[in-house]
């Protein structure tokens, strides 16, 4: 086990190197220069240039790199050149609409997704699989913004059930919070619960037909037994596989949503750092998502070892 990990943190630490290599590469080779944006049209060369070797810009490429890197390592993402605050500070202040809207999201997915492909995959060939596998493909041709559009006007403009943006007031309540969540919620959920449907329709059709199955029921047992015990128990990593990915695509993919919906995300923030121009945002935003994914994924392999034994075993042979 302690090999498996040190494996997966050196892979993990030489992924992460490579996007904030790319990271700033890419930020830098946006068009556009942040200290003009930020002064505005009235600023003079002399101001434009006084402001550049404020922010460190003025120096070459790779000694800013080296010196971000440097931040960096020592835990600190830089300042944020238009918000006037630490790219951390920046961040946890939006970190927690994203992070609930991601759980919520996934929670939707996996109750929609796990037993509509369970349905799908028992019932393979039937009018109820037609019509979860149209449903699925729906769901992952319907865009987000489209969608979250439609269910503003319905239950918050028509309805009024719930808000139709933003995240309450600064001194509201959890649930407050919440129903200000549940929209943009359901809109994610939905959407990704048909990649779910589809990869536990697999891989459920995929254990149904093992041998142990058949003896489980020849032995007499439940059919629900059978389903949850030894099928469903059996089909779990690729179905842990897809739910931790999508959390992961959803803390850092939630752009289109959060803006739809005004929501103050982590999303939101992203596209407001690459309107403006400020490279210690962009920079650091992506590279946290980036963190977090990785480490989603790193979980991702130790929840193998629980849900699959023979995983477990396989590692100590």
């Amino acid at each position: 086990m302690l090999y498996f990990l040190l494996k997966r943190l050196g892979g993990a630490a030489l992924v992460l190197a490579i996007v904030a290599v790319l990271v700033f590469l890419l930020t830098r080779l946006a068009s556009g220069d942040p200290v003009a944006l930020l002064l505005g049209d009235q600023a003079t060369a002399a101001d434009i240039a006084a402001a550049r070797v404020q922010y460190g810009l003025d120096q070459p490429l790779l000694t800013q790199f080296v010196l971000w890197i440097g931040q960096v390592l020592q835990g600190n993402l830089g300042e944020s050149i238009f918000l006037q605050m630490p790219v951390l500070q920046a961040l946890a202040g939006r970190a927690e609409p994203t992070t609930f809207l991601a759980l919520f999201s996934v929670a939707i997915a996996a109750g929609i997704g796990v037993p509509c492909g369970m349905a799908a995959a028992v019932w393979r060939g039937s009018r109820a699989d037609q019509i979860v596998s149209t449903v699925a493909m729906l769901g992952a041709s319907i865009p987000s913004f489209w969608f979250g559009l439609i269910l503003i006007q319905v239950f918050a403009v028509h309805l009024g059930w719930f808000p139709a943006s933003g995240y309450g007031d600064p001194g509201a309540s959890l649930g407050d919070r919440v129903q200000h969540l549940l929209l943009p919620a359901i809109v994610l959920g939905v959407l990704n619960s048909a990649l779910v449907i589809r990869f536990t329709r697999a891989s459920i059709l995929d254990i149904l037909g093992e041998d142990y199955v058949r003896t489980a029921r020849a032995k007499g047992l439940a059919e629900g037994v059978v389903l949850i015990k030894h099928v469903l128990r059996n089909a779990l990593v690729p179905i842990v596989t897809v739910l931790g990915l999508t959390l992961a695509l959803m803390i850092g993919g939630t752009v289109v949503t959060e803006t739809v919906f005004n929501l103050p995300g982590v999303g939101n923030l992203v596209v407001r750092a690459v309107l403006r121009r400020d490279y210690p945002v962009i920079q650091g935003t992506l590279l946290v998502v980036a963190a977090i994914y990785v480490f989603i994924n790193l979980v991702i392999d130790l929840l193998y070892t629980v849900v699959d034994p023979r995983i477990r075993l396989e590692g100590r042979q």
